[in-house]
């Protein structure tokens, strides 16, 4: 049993286990450390390359079976942590130190929930235990503070080595930046684009992120000067396309789609919001209120993903206007499931990229 129970020999079964996403070893990877043996039991270190993963429970499984199927072996213990990957720097954009991964939510017009999408998708990674920031460069429409619970937040600004850094809000595991801080409640921002330019490189630069394994990206609708300066200033592991099933919506989210693929920015894939409206005294009743299957259909037409598909309720409504997303307020809803699965295939997605 000595002979044939070594380190070795576990990480010589192991070797054809593949993590899902990236279709590789996952001892090619590295993500099988610290294999210990003692006399039957065997344990190690699983490392996935996010807290969020949407098949650790498949991975471990394969693992399991993997082992025992050496001779000798009696009991399997894996402990299961995570490293998320730093994306790849470029030439001519500067990163942010300590923020791994910067993604983009964005939509082709407005009033599709893009900003619903990107803060359920922040709480939901940060409750699987990633580091997450929310930078909210709607700049003339700041509302990510009142979903988020921040509304009535006071943040800090204080003197860096390079001028005046800013300390963001937190709330449900989130640091958040927006524009809403910085001016009074019923104050319009009147800028023109130099403007706008100016003060998303400031949120993206002159504030204490901290280590953050996503910093995701609240862009205000359209395909404009808030688009141009993220896709050309920061590295970004992708951008996901927000729309409802509507036609209109749909028209213009392949064009957001096709100018950020124009930019060279990954697209991670397709988000349907509003797919379909389930009452709330009827929870088995749907209905197609902006029609069925645009979403998928511009995915299959368009070669992206369609990451998934939220229902409209009345509790994902109530919970942006209360501050509590349906991802804390009603975990078990359909819309906050769905929007767990969706924050878990993003992050897969920007582990591709990153390890690509």
């Amino acid at each position: 049993m000595t002979q044939t129970l070594t380190s070795q020999a576990i990480l010589e079964v192991l070797q054809p286990v593949q993590d899902p996403e990236l279709q590789k070893s996952l001892v090619d990877l590295n993500m099988i450390r610290n294999v210990k043996i003692d006399e039957g039991n065997v344990s190690f270190t699983l490392v996935l390359t996010t807290p969020a993963c949407p098949l650790r429970e498949f991975i471990v499984e394969d693992c399991q079976k993997a082992v025992r199927t050496l001779p000798g072996v009696e009991e399997v213990s894996i402990e299961v942590t995570a490293e998320t990957p730093q994306q790849k720097s470029l030439p001519d954009r500067q990163g942010i130190a300590g923020v791994k991964n910067i993604l983009a939510i964005s939509s082709g017009k407005g009033g599709v929930g893009k900003s619903t999408i990107a803060v359920n998708v922040a709480v939901s990674l940060a409750q699987s235990g990633a580091k997450v920031g929310l930078l909210d460069a709607d700049i003339y429409g700041p509302n990510d503070p009142t979903m988020l619970g921040l509304s009535d937040a006071k943040v800090m600004v204080r003197q860096g080595p390079q001028g005046d850094v800013l300390e963001p809000a937190f709330n449900y595991g989130v640091k958040l930046v927006s524009m809403a801080f910085l001016i009074d409640k019923d104050q319009p921002v009147v800028w023109r684009g130099p403007m706008l330019n100016g003060v998303i490189r400031q949120f993206l630069y002159q504030v204490d992120w901290g280590e953050l394994d996503y910093l995701i990206v609240d862009m205000p609708p359209g395909t404009g000067d808030a688009q141009l300066t993220m896709a050309q200033s920061v590295p970004m592991a992708g951008v996901v396309i927000v729309t409802t099933p509507q036609t209109v919506a749909l028209l213009d989210s392949r064009k957001g789609l096709k100018m950020f693929q124009q930019l060279n920015v990954p697209v991670l894939g397709i988000v349907e919001n509003m797919s379909y409206f389930i009452p709330p005294d009827m929870p088995d009743k749907k209905y197609d209120i902006f029609g069925s299957g645009g979403g998928q259909k511009t995915a299959d037409e368009l070669g992206v993903p369609l990451l998934g598909c939220v229902p409209l309720e009345i509790t994902l409504r109530e919970g942006g206007d209360n501050g509590v997303p349906i991802a804390i307020s009603a975990p078990d809803s359909p819309s906050a499931k769905a929007l767990r699965e969706i924050a878990q295939r993003i992050a897969g997605k920007v582990s591709v990229v990153a390890l690509a």
